[in-house]
């Protein structure tokens, strides 16, 4: 299988990381969609000729990294490579260290089967408040695991917690490779 080849733009490696709200589109444009109140990269990034390694769900929320380096991009985005990413995920019941072993092992999802996740319970971390904020239910504990993965499937997090019993309320990227959203607020970025 021939892979596309992503060239570099000319000038100086440019590095942005950005802090990607919830309901935030992981691209410049919104083409063939009529709903103009859609957000995009450009309702908070100003910085020409950069472009998203990888993608964050609409529905996610964290560090998105731009760059106009296609080799850098390539790094972060091909599975092999296997640039390791840390979720902080907000999961809808208690899950036991049984249940998290499932996902250190790996799982079976309809796609074949994952890569072994490092993964534990954490402590609530110290976030902005989701707009929307996620449903609660009074009688239903929530629980929040990071999860670490070096591959990039489709909405894979969410569908590996939900392949154990525990499906993802919250889902916040905090690490890409040796990059963090430490120190960048929700809906800014950072040009290094």
């Amino acid at each position: 299988m021939q892979r596309n080849k992503v060239a570099v733009v000319d000038g100086p490696q440019k590095i942005i990381l950005f802090n990607k709200p919830f309901d935030v589109l992981s691209q410049f444009t919104d083409e063939g969609n009529n709903d103009s109140t859609r957000q995009t990269l450009k309702d908070f990034i100003d910085v020409p000729d950069v472009y998203a390694a990888g993608r964050l769900d609409r529905d996610s929320e964290g560090l998105l990294l731009l760059t106009n380096d296609g080799n850098l991009q390539a790094k972060i985005t091909q599975p092999d490579a296997k640039t390791s990413k840390t979720y902080w995920v907000q999961v809808e019941g208690a899950p036991k260290e049984a249940d998290l072993n499932k996902l250190r092992k790996g799982v079976k999802l309809k796609d074949g089967f994952t890569l072994p996740a490092k993964i534990e319970i954490m402590s609530d971390p110290q976030i902005w408040p989701r707009n929307p904020p996620i449903r609660e239910r009074a009688n239903i504990p929530t629980t929040w695991l990071a999860i670490t993965i070096s591959e990039g499937r489709n909405r894979q997090v969410r569908r590996m917690t939900a392949n154990i019993g525990f499906p993802t309320l919250r889902l916040i990227r905090y690490r890409i490779g040796s990059w963090t959203i430490d120190g960048i607020d929700n809906g800014q970025y950072k040009l290094l």
